[in-house]
């Protein structure tokens, strides 16, 4: 009897770790395609985020973001292929399963049924308390860039707001000082160096990456403070509350990307791959 719930207990942690790591992983997938926070995005989908060229467009309308995504496809450089997609048939596949499995069935029921208990504005203090938390990763890249300026910055929004702005519930850095974000990821830094991308990639449970972006990504998630310093359970508790929170905040936004594009994959892409560029270049 011993030996029977052992394994029972067994088999129930493995589910419960599986069902921790698919949200995690479809939650940045849906903030990554369109926004580069590694948050929500649209490799199970869409993400309007992407075709932001900065964080601070996410409070445009997304028809000022689709503009955006084109006026970066016009500038982009001539060695900047974005219609090379050497893995097309394969990322296909994947996008499918993210999107029409893992969101239609597990993010989105947890995301409506979040945005009906949860008010908008208690949403948008929780994106803004895991979003300072990520300072780590932008005052380094800032720096690994040489941008200084940026780096202070960082440092100067995340003390505020995590004073005044009651742990980063309020950004009062920038709407009570007028300090904005400067965004910046490993990806970005290895590619300011000179890194090339590498194909464009969509795997299970991941975000839209290409090569080098993946491998930032990797840097940036251990760039997380907190995951050093409480219980994995905790951290997979909060994993789970901010990737649900952030898919909430965009459930109509997704459904006007979805329903207005006809090819949603290659939308993702391009505006993945258009954005990224861009960001190095600045």
């Amino acid at each position: 009897m011993k030996r029977y719930s052992s394994r029972l207990t067994t088999r129930n942690m493995r589910a419960l770790l599986f069902l921790v790591g698919a949200i995690f992983w479809l939650g940045a997938s849906f903030g990554d395609a369109f926004g580069q926070e590694y948050s929500p995005a649209l490799s199970a989908g869409y993400e309007p985020s992407t075709l932001a060229a900065s964080s601070a467009n996410r409070e445009q309308p997304l028809e000022t973001r689709l503009a955006v995504a084109s006026a970066l496809a016009e500038t982009a450089e001539a060695g900047d292929d974005i219609d090379s997609d050497p893995l097309e048939a394969f990322n296909e596949k994947m996008f499918w399963f993210n999107r029409e499995v893992l969101d239609r069935f597990l993010l989105k029921p947890a995301a409506t049924a979040w945005d009906f208990v949860i008010p908008d504005p208690v949403q948008r203090g929780i994106y803004n308390i895991f979003d300072n938390l990520a300072v780590v990763r932008r005052v380094v890249n800032n720096a690994l860039q040489l941008k200084f300026t940026g780096a202070a910055t960082e440092v100067a929004r995340f003390t505020i707001n995590s004073t005044v702005g009651l742990v980063g519930f309020f950004d009062v850095a920038k709407d009570g000082f007028g300090i904005q974000q400067r965004d910046e990821d490993t990806g970005q830094t290895f590619g300011v160096w000179g890194v090339g991308p590498g194909p464009y990639l969509i795997l299970p449970f991941l975000p839209p990456l290409t090569i080098r972006d993946g491998i930032g990504y990797a840097f940036d998630t251990a760039m997380t403070p907190y995951i050093y310093f409480i219980p994995w359970y905790a951290n997979a508790g909060l994993t789970v509350t901010s990737t649900v929170n952030e898919r909430s905040l965009n459930l109509e936004t997704f459904e006007r990307v979805a329903e207005s594009t006809i090819d949603l994959y290659g939308a993702v892409r391009n505006a993945y791959l258009q954005r990224r560029a861009a960001a190095i270049r600045q």
